[in-house]
């Protein structure tokens, strides 16, 4: 590149973010990757994503491949871990890895023509993330790193009691609290724990010419499979707000699993995003336990 550019989510994100200076550091951090992996690197994707900084690349030998450099935030610490145990299986393959004191970077298959589901109808969006996630749901080999769902979902709840506090919830009393306190029982009974992705959508996920459809920015947890198709039932918002019962049965039985403990959680974190997502507390009150 002639010009080092940032992307238009990325520079409104870190600034909304506390992470200008960060900016600061990615010419560096990018050059340095181009000269460790002999890559010749392109104008990053825009408008980009919030929290990284992606581009296409081609290597030394000719392929096509994609850098992504991102900040560290918990919940993508373990990507490269996890596209590492899921070896290209539903997933985009990973070339290389380095971790910085401030950064992860990632050399990553390219998908062609990287087409993102959320093109098709929801109905098919369905059957493809049911079928992504059925095959992401393996048993992480002994000794990993990856962390418990509980932890990020005590997180979650903690900063949402955080806000109650500060009056910072529009919301009726009694669904937050019921809501929080399953959103920190359902992770600890679970009947499996599994690999999780985590934030599988149709935006995440791409076509490819190795498989029809390729998973990209999975954010690894161990953990309930049933929470794994929260993300993308709550990226459905017509039908979320139309019928969110018909939904969670929908997923259910594309995934086998428990609807009635699927609809559990989607109430939880429809209270947990409620703040962010105003029309989540819509749902969580139609859907609120009984």
């Amino acid at each position: 590149m002639d010009r080092f550019v940032i992307p238009e989510n990325l520079a409104e994100a870190a600034g909304r973010y506390g992470h200008r200076d960060w900016l600061s550091t990615l010419p560096a951090i990018v050059h340095e990757l181009a000269e460790l992996w002999s890559l010749e690197v392109g104008e990053p994707f825009q408008p980009g994503g919030d929290t990284a900084w992606v581009a296409p690349v081609r290597s030394a030998s000719g392929e096509l491949l994609v850098l992504k450099v991102a900040w560290r935030h918990p919940e993508a610490e373990h990507e490269d871990d996890g596209l590492r145990s899921w070896a290209g299986r539903g997933v985009v393959q990973l070339h290389a890895s380095r971790h910085f004191d401030e950064a992860i970077a990632l050399l990553l298959e390219r998908c062609l023509p990287g087409t993102a589901l959320r093109s098709r109808p929801e109905p098919e969006q369905d059957t493809v993330i049911a079928g992504l996630l059925k095959r992401l749901w393996i048993e992480p080999a002994n000794g990993h790193l990856f962390v418990p769902l509980r932890i990020m979902c005590e997180q979650w709840a903690d900063r949402f009691e955080d806000k109650v506090a500060s009056g910072g919830v529009d919301l009726d009393p009694g669904l937050a609290r019921d809501g929080i306190a399953l959103l920190r029982e359902l992770p600890t009974t679970a009947g499996s724990e599994v690999l999780l992705c985590t934030d599988l959508h149709a935006g995440n996920v791409l076509a490819a010419e190795r498989e029809p459809w390729l998973a990209i920015d999975p954010k690894p947890y161990l953990g309930d499979p049933t929470y794994d198709p929260l993300q993308h039932m709550m990226n459905c918002e017509e039908r979320l707000i139309s019928d969110p019962r018909g939904l969670t049965a929908r997923m259910a039985h594309l995934l086998n699993l428990d609807p009635d403990r699927l609809l559990r959680w989607l109430f939880a974190r429809c209270v947990e995003m409620s703040p962010t997502w105003p029309f989540l507390a819509e749902v969580a009150r139609r859907i609120a336990p009984s």
